[in-house]
């Protein structure tokens, strides 16, 4: 179906010639299992491993767990995937690279989205005041709450404007 959440997301997958020419781009030999592991990182944003392999032998077959590790940990070294770990859950990849964003997490479904990271002096507390002498990159940010789907299904907190 057209219309469907699936069928948007596939379509902002790159097509196959364009992920080995970042592949290629990045010195990384191109293969079928490479290929496959970057298109299913674009297509399920957020993914664990289990969900890129699961994709990734959707398309190609029988491809080992520890192929997919091996392929996750070059495309991350190689800066085309980025990989997070919110507390209590498995690692997550995707492929928004190159921009400074953080992920806001549903403490009741685990549901993750992108948050796009603060600028100006909103920002001031991703400058730590003693770097400790680090050569510091990179600051991570996760946000902790409640999607509006769960939040919408749980009865109004204590304090708010309840009725009896």
């Amino acid at each position: 179906m057209i219309g469907s959440r699936k069928w948007a997301r596939l379509c902002d997958v790159p097509s196959a010639s364009h992920l080995q020419s970042v592949l290629r781009g990045a010195a990384l030999r191109v293969t079928r299992p490479r290929v496959a592991v970057l298109a299913a990182v674009h297509a399920h944003p957020h993914a664990d491993t289990d969900a890129v392999l699961a994709d990734v032998r959707a398309r190609l077959g029988d491809v080992s767990h520890q192929a997919v590790y091996d392929i996750l940990r070059a495309l991350t070294g190689a800066g085309l995937v980025r990989r997070f770990e919110p507390m209590g859950s498995a690692a997550r990849y995707e492929a928004r690279v190159g921009d400074h964003h953080h992920h806001v997490v549903c403490r009741s479904c685990g549901a993750i989205a992108d948050v796009d990271a603060a600028a100006g002096p909103a920002a001031a507390c991703l400058t730590p005041t003693d770097d400790a002498g680090y050569d510091i990159d990179e600051a991570e940010v996760i946000f902790w709450g409640r999607c509006p789907a769960c939040a919408a299904r749980t009865e109004p907190r204590q304090g708010k404007d309840r009725r009896v």
